[in-house]
């Protein structure tokens, strides 16, 4: 597994993975303010796309990290159904903007992807 460092969400994620960037849910679509990502990750398995604002403690974390008062904005869409029910390949881009690293700001964005299904869990191996 291997974590990028531009934002440090990277450490609620399990198993992601990073990929190239693909357009990801409509801008229409209505952004839910989330504390934990799976409420995202179940929608986008079930519906085919959701789209958050990270909150609570470890948005606060983050913008401190950071040193920015930008949203954190979750896109969620999902790009191969599985086999089992209810269950799909799910790619997520994380953006912030206006973001300080190494003494420089600028916008950031991570794109990766992991398997989640509609009722919560993960998917087993198969």
């Amino acid at each position: 597994m291997r974590f990028l460092p531009t934002l440090a969400v990277t450490a609620l994620l399990p198993l992601a993975v990073c990929t190239a960037h693909a357009a990801g849910p409509s801008e229409t679509t209505p952004r839910h303010a989330v504390t934990d990502l799976k409420p995202l990750f179940a929608r986008a398995a079930a519906e085919g796309s959701a789209r958050g604002t990270l909150t609570g403690p470890g948005a606060q974390a983050i913008a401190r990290r950071f040193q920015t008062d930008a949203p954190i904005e979750i896109d969620v869409r999902r790009i191969q159904r599985l086999p089992q029910l209810g269950c799909g390949r799910l790619e997520v881009t994380t953006r912030q903007r206006d973001v300080t690293q190494a003494g420089k700001r600028g916008d950031q964005e991570m794109v990766y992807q992991l398997s989640h299904c509609a009722d919560g869990r993960f998917p087993e191996e198969r």
